[in-house]
């Protein structure tokens, strides 16, 4: 009897434990953010006003239709004069620009920021078990992230990635490059280095669609340190519950509406096409139709079903058309908005899909004054004042938001594992804020170009 009980129990056994190792070894999978790291410029690379109008009245080749457009552009931005801008422009070298240049501007901001991260959690750089870097617009050799293992010496088997061409959306792709390594490999730390180079990169033509970058981009990066290890997860700030990458490159619309490439005259510069407002919308739907059920809480996704089908049925009987679509409530899922800060129609755009309030949309609209687009590292800006302003409780949940050129939207959600309030780069500013006004005073002091006459146009000395 006994040996009868001992064959049946066997099995039972055996599955438990299997169930048990596979549960265990799901914990040693985890994506944590310990902590991350915003970079903050000099203040003289501080553009104000009055130097973003001696940089526009420099560039030669611009006519009074360019200047009435760069006027609106920048009025309209949401940018205001305290973002930051790299050293060439202040030396009045931007037309030509050296790899040099490019390499200074990103070593100054590696080991600003990767050096008080490492400091500040007491990690040495031999501890790193994986470097991910994105700086979508340099390629250097060495690359960047060689350029940072010699700085710090890091470890000869340390697993190495060196993202180019990735636009803004790259630092997701990073962080989704670390947790795919998370899942085969225990007790690791990885660090997530994003920026962008902008000393190659500013356009000194006339071509509009790529004036606009010029006016959008500002200097920014961030350092993110993660960990898989169990034993951390107290210590943790964030926890990774998904991540969700769309790319539409293979539609030849959206591959084409964001593009390094020369003007007609030979000049490098940043295509913004037309189109990239329709192709970020389809790329942004089909990113939230995937991720939803992920986030969502299974009576707002019958709430949503219901709802659409009474509508489509209505609508059917009634053979009338049109109406408004029903809109998922992402608020039942979500917590908090970081959306990238690629511009105020961005920003206003993801508000109004997601019906979010000006409360939810503060932190990127802040974001976006205080320190502009600054490409791949936004998000973290936006994070970072929702830190500042104490708003990240335990348990809240995070929506991140991103675009990029290819063209992809990327997402994911971040779990608050504890109470946040470290001001970081927004110590100094953080009481200002949200001010009393976003008003561009660039209308104001350039206002009379709207008034002139083309045939007698002349920019004063």
């Amino acid at each position: 009897m006994e040996l009868l009980i001992l064959l049946y129990a066997l099995p039972i056994f055996y599955f438990l434990f299997m169930l048990w190792k596979g549960v265990d070894a799901r914990r040693d999978q985890e994506c944590y953010i310990l902590d991350y790291q915003l970079y903050k410029p000099t203040d003289d690379r501080m553009l104000d006003t009055e130097f973003c109008g001696d940089v526009i009245k420099r560039t030669k080749n611009l006519g009074l239709v360019e200047y009435k457009f760069l006027l609106k552009a920048i009025v309209s931005s949401g940018i205001g004069e305290q973002t930051y801008a790299p050293r060439i422009i202040f030396d009045g070298r931007e037309d030509n620009p050296t790899i040099l240049d490019g390499i200074t501007e990103m070593e100054e901001f590696f080991y600003d920021c990767v050096g008080k991260l490492l400091a500040r959690k007491c990690i040495s750089p031999s501890e790193i078990d994986v470097l991910v870097v994105n700086v979508s617009m340099l390629s250097s050799v060495p690359s960047s992230a060689a350029r940072i293992i010699n700085h710090y010496k890091m470890r000869d088997d340390i697993k190495v990635y060196n993202l180019s061409g990735m636009g803004c959306s790259a630092s997701l792709i990073s962080v989704d490059i670390v947790r795919n390594i998370f899942k085969s490999n225990k007790n690791l730390y990885a660090l997530v280095v994003t920026s962008e180079c902008l000393s190659p990169n500013w356009y000194s033509g006339n071509d509009r669609s790529m004036i606009l970058a010029n006016c959008l981009f500002r200097s920014g990066g961030c350092a993110i340190l993660l960990t898989n290890k169990r034993a951390l997860k107290h210590k943790a700030m964030l926890k990774l519950n998904c991540l969700v990458r769309t790319h539409h490159g293979a539609r030849d619309e959206s591959y084409g509406c964001c593009m390094q490439k020369e003007d007609e005259q030979g000049r490098l510069g940043f295509h913004l096409g037309k189109n990239l407002p329709k192709s970020a919308t389809r790329a942004f739907v089909d990113n939230l139709r995937e991720i939803s059920p992920k986030i969502l809480p299974m009576s707002e996704l019958l709430r949503f079903l219901i709802v659409s089908l009474v509508r489509k049925m209505s609508q059917t009987s009634s053979k009338v058309g049109g109406g408004t679509k029903p809109v998922i409530n992402f608020k039942t899922g979500v917590d908090h908005f970081c959306i990238h800060t690629g511009g105020k129609a961005v920003i206003d755009g993801i508000g109004l899909s997601l019906e979010l309030s000006e409360y939810d949309l503060e932190p990127a609209r802040m974001t976006l004054h205080r320190f502009g687009n600054t490409s791949a590292s936004s998000l973290w800006y936006v994070l970072g004042y929702m830190e500042a302003k104490k708003r990240l409780k335990r348990g809240d949940r995070v929506l991140m938001i991103s675009f990029g050129a290819g063209f992809k939207c990327n997402s994911c959600v971040w779990e608050v594992m504890k109470d946040l309030g470290d001001a970081n780069v927004w110590k100094d500013c953080i009481e200002g804020y949200p001010p009393v006004s976003l008003a561009n005073p660039f209308m104001e002091k350039y206002g009379w170009i709207n008034q002139e006459d083309p045939s007698t146009f002349k920019l004063p000395e």
